[in-house]
């Protein structure tokens, strides 16, 4: 299995724990992790091309993990064509954040932490059901 984590661009430094974390818990289920915005770094005018590799990627992933601690549009974007593609969706934040109602409305788990402890153990517990509802 691989997921495909959207995370917002300009803020990804302030959730790099939490990033970690979700690799660290998805790596023990032998699911590969994929983060778009450490992969690629596109300039203001290769708007297409970016948007045209992150829904290539998406294609090839089997679940979608939208990290919204920090709200972002193409964060939005993301998860509304991984869902159209028929991918599960992960909503993530940390609790004292901005709720995304949109993120939240259209995802198939939504997961609410406190910290990068109870991240891995919501996480740990989610991906168990998910994994038990596929095979």
């Amino acid at each position: 299995m691989k997921a495909y984590i959207a995370v917002s661009f300009s803020k990804r430094k302030s959730v790099d724990k939490e990033i970690n974390a979700i690799v660290e818990v998805l790596n023990e289920w032998k699911i590969s992790a994929f983060v778009f915005v450490d992969h690629y770094q596109f300039d203001k005018s290769q708007e297409r091309q970016m948007m045209q590799q992150a829904m290539a990627d998406i294609d090839n992933c089997d679940l979608l993990l939208a990290e919204t601690s920090d709200k972002g549009i193409g964060i939005g974007i993301e998860v509304g064509y991984a869902k159209a593609k028929g991918k599960t969706i992960i909503y993530l934040r940390q609790k004292d954040t901005a709720h995304s109602t949109t993120v939240s409305g259209i995802s198939d788990f939504q997961i609410v932490y406190t910290d990068t402890t109870d991240l891995k153990k919501q996480l740990a517990a989610t991906v168990e059901q998910i994994i038990n509802q596929t095979f």
